[in-house]
């Protein structure tokens, strides 16, 4: 596992951190960070573009000579492509530019990323974020204590009100939390600093032997039987032993079978 310094705000050493070698030191995959990268330009896009067609653009619709006799060509409107100031064809239209990217990539892309700034020897780690104002002067400060050239990219857990009202007026520099990195910005900037709360929550989320949540299933349960009410039980009740007497009283009263009579 790579092992690396820990400085403060300072540009002093103050320990040391292991990095994943499945996430700071994976194999670099150029076409997973071409691929990452494609996607997030795409989405950037607003794709507002639009063209004034031949129905859009100004102009009358009737026929300014007839067909034949004049020697001229034919024309049948003054919007026509063909002419000054027409329509346009073929031309570009309002549409989203962005497609979906599995995300399986988008991790990969994002490890190879952080690889690469590792090997680059561009990845420094911080402390903590601990400013005490947010004076963008302070922060500027900081970054040329960490060996800050061109472009840097921040990236910090949490809120942090000085550093993002420090960080937003700087050229060059952006400010990232861990869930929201995009390979294309760890590319596009010189360094890479992080913090080590960062480093944690990278080193958990991309974690690619890392096991998924297991829902336990649950058992249906039937229903419990409504409870009978006490007038129906007692009336039922009442009704059983009157039953039970019918037979008896019904064969007292049948009637004797009448005789035959002659003739």
């Amino acid at each position: 596992m790579p092992v690396v310094d820990v400085v403060n705000l300072d540009g002093k050493k103050v320990g040391q951190v292991e990095l994943a070698d499945a996430i700071f030191g994976a194999k670099v995959n150029q076409h997973l960070l071409h691929e990452a990268s494609r996607w997030y330009l795409r989405g950037l896009r607003r794709g507002t573009h639009k063209v004034k067609e031949k129905s859009e653009v100004s102009g009358a619709g009737r026929k300014l000579w007839k067909q034949k006799g004049t020697g001229r060509a034919r024309v049948g409107s003054i919007r026509s492509p063909l002419w000054r100031h027409g329509g346009t064809v073929h031309g570009p239209k309002p549409r989203d530019y962005s497609y979906a990217l599995p995300k399986k990539m988008l991790l990969g892309a994002l490890r190879s990323a952080l690889s690469a700034k590792l090997a680059e020897q561009r990845l420094t780690v911080v402390d903590a974020w601990t400013l005490e104002t947010h004076k963008t002067k302070s922060l500027l400060a900081v970054l040329g204590k960490l060996n800050h050239k061109k472009s840097a990219l921040l990236v910090a857990h949490g809120e942090n009100s000085n550093l993002e009202r420090a960080s937003r007026n700087v050229q060059g520099v952006t400010l990232a939390a861990p869930n929201v990195l995009q390979p294309y910005d760890v590319l596009k900037h010189d360094l890479l600093v992080l913090s080590k709360e960062a480093v944690a929550r990278l080193s958990h989320s991309l974690d690619p032997e890392k096991k998924p949540v297991v829902v336990p299933d649950v058992e249906t349960i039937a229903p419990a039987a409504k409870p009978v009410k006490k007038e129906a039980a007692s009336k039922a009740a009442a009704k059983k032993p009157a039953a039970a007497k019918k037979p008896a009283a019904a064969k007292k009263a049948a009637k004797p079978a009448k005789k035959k009579g002659k003739g």
